[in-house]
C-alpha cells in the first residue's frame, strides 16, 4: 500500500474512504465489500428457510402461501433486522472495552510523569527490570472476556428471538417445545395450555413447571435452617468424591500407557466403591478415625447443633464455635445457591425487557415469587401478564406437601360423592309411582318374569343378586403396587370426580328442564363452586412428581395472536436454566477421556529447547518409531499398506475424537457461553 492510498491528514472526513474520519470502511478490511457479503449472508439464510418450508409443506398448501413473495421478504427484513442489532450491540460493547483501556493507559502515563521525586535512573532501571505492565495480559485477557461474553449473551438473545420466532412460522401455533428445548426438556414436570375462562377465543393461560434436581444445581442450595455441621459433612462429601474420581482418572491413564483395556462402567463404579473406605468410616467416636482426617473430632464436636443464628446472650466472639461458624459464613456456603438463582432470574427478566412490579423475597423459606403486576385480580389485569414462583424443596417437606395433598384428594371425593346422594335422592323421591322413568324402573318392573322365564330355565343367579363392582361412571381401578402407593398419580380418582360433575349438571337438566326451582339453584351453586375449585387443584402440581431440588413454577397469560409474553417467557426460562442448571449427564458419556493416542507433544508448545524437551518427555529412542515406519512403508502388499495407515488412523484420531466429543463438559458458574451446540429445531442451523 503506497502512501497515496492513505488519507493526508486525520481530519479528512468521508463517508466511504478508508479509516477516515465517519467513515463505515476501514484499512484492516484491505476493501472488502462488507454490503454484498452481508447480502450474500442474508440472501444465504433467507433461501434456506424456504427451502425447509417447500420441503416439508404439502403442495396444495404451498400453493395458498405466497412463499416466494411476501413470506421471503419478511424473512429477509427479520434476518437483516437481528442481524443489524446484534453487531451494532457488539460494536458499543467493544468501543466501551477499548476507551476503558485507553484511559486507563493514559493514567498509568500520567503517573508515571508525576513521579517527579524518584530519580530518573531508578525508574529507568525498574521499567527495563519490568513492572506490573509488563509481560502482564492478564488485563487484556479479562477485557477480551467481558467483550466476548456480552457479545455472546447478545447472539444468544438474538438467536433464541429467531429461533422462536421460526418455529412459530414453521407450526402455525405455539406448543411446549416453545418452551423448554433440548437438553432441558426432560425438567418439565407439567406444561398445560388452556383456554381463558373470560376470553376463551383470544387468550389463553399456560401453567408450567420445571425441577432442577439438587444433583443438577451448579451451585447447590442449602435450607436456611441447616446445621454448620451439615453444610462441614456436605464440604467433606465432594472432597471425598473428587479425591476419588481422581485417582479414577490417574487409574485409567496408567491402564492406557500398559497398553490396557480400559475400565469399564460397572468397573469404575466398583472401584470407587472400593476406595470409599480410605477416607471415610462409620465409627464417629474414635478421635483417629479416617472420618476426622481432613477435619478433626474436636472441632466436629463443637458444630453439633449450632445453626444459622445464636442466641445473642450466648454469643462469645473469642469461642471456638463462634469462630468456625464465621468462617462458614464468610464463605456464603449457607446462602450462596439460591441467591445465585435469585440473581439469575432476575437479571434476566431485566435484560429481557420482561419486567416486574411486584417480587417478594421468603429467603429463609428459600421461596421467590415475582409477578408483572401487583394486582392479583384477573378481572382488572391485562391480558399479557406471567407469575413466577421459585421454591427449594428437600425430602421432609415433600413429604408433608404430599400428605396435604392426599387430605385433598379424599376431601373432593367426599364433597362431590355428598352432593351425587343429595342429587339422587332428589331424583328417586321425585319420580312418579306407577311410571317407568329410567332403566332401573323398567328392570324392577319385569324383575319377576325375568326369574320365572329366563333365570329359572338357565340356573343362573338375578342380576340383582349379583355383587355390583363397575360403578357405570369410569372402568375398574388396577390394584396398586408399591411403586403406584410411593408414587400416587390419583388420575384414576380425578377422572372420577371430573365424570361425576358432568353426570350431575346433566343429570339437573333432564330433571328440571326450563324449571329453575330453589333445589336446583342451590344445587347447580354448589356444583359450580366444587368445580371451579377442582380444576384449581387438578391444574397445580402433583408433589408426588416433584422430586428434591429447585421448583420454577410459572404461569402465563398472553394473547394467542401475539404471543409476546410466550415468546419472552421461553427465551427466559432457557437462558436461566443454562446459568443454573448442569442439565442432565449421562455417566456412560461424561466417564470417556481423551485417550493417549490423540495426545500430541507438539501441542504443548515451549520455549525450551526442543532437543532437550523431547529428551526429558520421552526417554525413549525416536530410532523405534522411525524404524516402524519404514518398516511399514516397505511393505510389500501395498493394500495392507493402505488398510494399516486406516486402521491405524481410525484407532488414533478418529476414535479419539469421538470420545472426547461425546465427552460433556461440566458447566461452570459463569465462564462457559449460553446457547452454543449448533442445533436447532426444525432442521434450520442456527447463525
Amino acid at each position: 500500500m503506497g502512501s497515496i492510498d492513505l488519507p493526508k491528514s486525520p481530519n479528512v472526513f468521508h463517508p466511504e474512504k478508508p479509516s477516515a474520519v465517519g467513515s463505515r470502511n476501514s484499512l484492516a478490511q484491505e476493501y472488502r465489500d462488507q454490503q454484498a457479503e452481508v447480502n450474500q449472508l442474508l440472501e444465504e439464510e433467507t433461501n434456506k428457510v424456504i427451502h425447509h418450508i417447500n420441503a416439508k409443506l404439502p403442495k396444495d398448501t404451498l400453493e395458498r402461501l405466497d412463499v416466494m413473495g411476501g413470506l421471503k421478504e419478511k424473512l429477509y427484513n427479520y434476518f437483516n433486522q437481528n442481524f443489524h442489532n446484534m453487531f451494532n450491540r457488539y460494536m458499543v460493547t467493544a468501543e466501551d472495552e477499548m476507551v476503558k483501556k485507553i484511559r486507563n493507559f493514559v493514567d498509568k502515563e500520567e503517573t508515571k510523569v508525576l513521579a517527579r521525586y524518584t530519580p530518573k535512573e531508578i525508574a529507568n532501571l525498574l521499567d527495563e527490570v519490568g513492572g506490573a505492565d509488563k509481560f502482564n495480559t492478564g488485563e487484556v485477557e479479562k477485557s477480551m472476556i467481558n467483550m466476548y461474553g456480552h457479545l455472546q449473551g447478545h447472539i444468544q438473545r438474538g438467536v433464541n428471538d429467531l429461533e422462536t420466532h421460526t418455529n412459530s412460522i414453521l407450526r402455525q401455533k405455539t406448543d411446549t417445545g416453545a418452551f423448554v428445548r433440548g437438553e432441558n426438556a426432560y425438567s418439565i414436570v407439567k406444561c398445560a395450555f388452556k383456554d381463558n375462562l373470560l376470553k376463551p377465543k383470544a387468550v389463553t393461560d399456560v401453567k408450567l413447571s420445571v425441577n432442577i434436581l439438587d444433583s443438577e444445581l451448579i451451585s447447590p442450595i442449602f435450607h436456611y435452617q441447616v446445621t454448620v455441621e451439615y453444610l462441614i459433612k456436605e464440604l467433606l462429601t465432594k472432597y471425598i468424591i473428587d479425591t476419588i474420581d481422581k485417582e479414577i482418572e490417574k487409574v485409567k491413564d496408567q491402564r492406557i500407557d500398559q497398553g490396557l483395556e480400559e475400565l469399564t462402567d460397572s468397573e469404575i463404579i466398583f472401584s470407587k466403591m472400593n476406595r470409599v473406605e480410605r477416607y471415610t468410616e462409620d465409627d464417629a467416636e474414635d478421635p483417629k478415625s479416617r472420618r476426622y482426617a481432613v477435619v478433626g473430632k474436636a472441632i466436629m464436636d463443637r458444630l453439633i447443633g449450632l445453626r444459622a443464628e445464636i442466641d445473642p446472650a450466648e454469643y462469645d466472639q473469642m469461642n471456638v464455635r463462634e469462630n468456625l461458624k464465621k468462617i462458614v459464613d464468610i464463605e456464603n456456603i449457607r446462602t450462596r445457591g439460591f441467591n445465585t438463582a435469585v440473581n439469575s432470574i432476575t437479571s434476566i427478566l431485566d435484560t429481557s425487557k420482561m419486567g416486574y412490579q411486584y417480587i417478594e423475597n421468603f429467603k429463609n423459606a428459600r421461596e421467590l415469587i415475582l409477578r408483572e403486576y401487583e394486582d392479583t385480580d384477573t378481572d382488572h389485569l391485562p391480558d399479557e401478564r406471567y407469575q413466577v414462583r421459585m421454591r427449594y424443596y428437600d425430602s421432609a417437606q415433600l413429604i408433608e406437601e404430599r400428605k396435604a395433598y392426599d387430605v385433598q384428594t379424599k376431601s373432593f371425593e367426599n364433597e362431590v360423592q355428598h352432593l351425587w346422594d343429595v342429587l339422587w335422592v332428589i331424583y328417586e323421591n321425585g319420580k312418579p309411582a306407577f311410571k317407568v322413568t329410567d332403566f332401573n324402573d323398567l328392570a324392577q318392573k319385569q324383575r319377576s318374569r325375568i326369574r320365572k322365564q329366563v333365570k329359572a330355565k338357565t340356573g343362573e343367579p338375578l342380576y340383582e343378586d349379583i355383587a355390583k363392582i363397575w360403578d357405570e361412571i369410569t372402568f375398574i381401578k388396577t390394584g396398586e403396587t408399591e411403586v403406584e402407593k410411593m408414587n400416587r398419580t390419583y388420575i384414576y380418582e380425578k377422572n372420577k370426580v371430573h365424570q361425576k360433575i358432568i353426570l350431575m349438571r346433566d343429570k339437573m337438566k333432564e330433571m328440571y328442564d326450563f324449571r329453575y326451582p330453589v333445589e336446583r339453584r342451590v344445587m347447580e351453586s354448589r356444583l359450580s363452586s366444587l368445580e371451579r375449585d377442582f380444576n384449581k387443584f387438578d391444574y397445580a402440581i402433583n408433589p408426588y412428581h416433584i422430586q428434591p431440588g429447585l421448583l420454577l413454577d410459572i404461569d402465563i397469560t398472553s394473547l394467542k395472536r401475539k404471543k409476546v409474553t410466550l415468546n419472552g417467557m421461553a427465551n427466559v426460562l432457557n437462558e436461566f436454566l443454562h446459568g443454573v442448571s448442569k442439565g442432565f449427564q449421562d455417566a456412560a458419556f461424561a466417564s470417556f477421556s481423551r485417550r493417549r493416542s490423540t495426545v500430541r507433544d507438539d501441542i504443548a508448545q515451549s520455549f525450551a529447547d526442543s532437543t532437550s524437551s523431547s529428551s526429558v518427555q520421552n526417554p525413549v529412542s525416536e530410532s523405534a518409531p522411525a524404524q516402524n515406519y519404514l518398516d511399514l512403508l516397505n511393505a510389500e502388499d501395498d493394500g495392507a499398506v493402505t488398510t494399516a495407515v486406516a486402521a491405524k488412523k481410525s484407532a488414533g484420531g478418529k476414535r479419539g475424537r469421538g470420545t472426547a466429543a461425546s465427552a460433556k463438559p461440566k458447566r461452570s458458574g459463569g465462564t462457559k457461553p449460553r446457547g452454543g451446540g449448533g442445533r436447532s429445531r426444525g432442521g434450520i442451523r442456527q447463525i
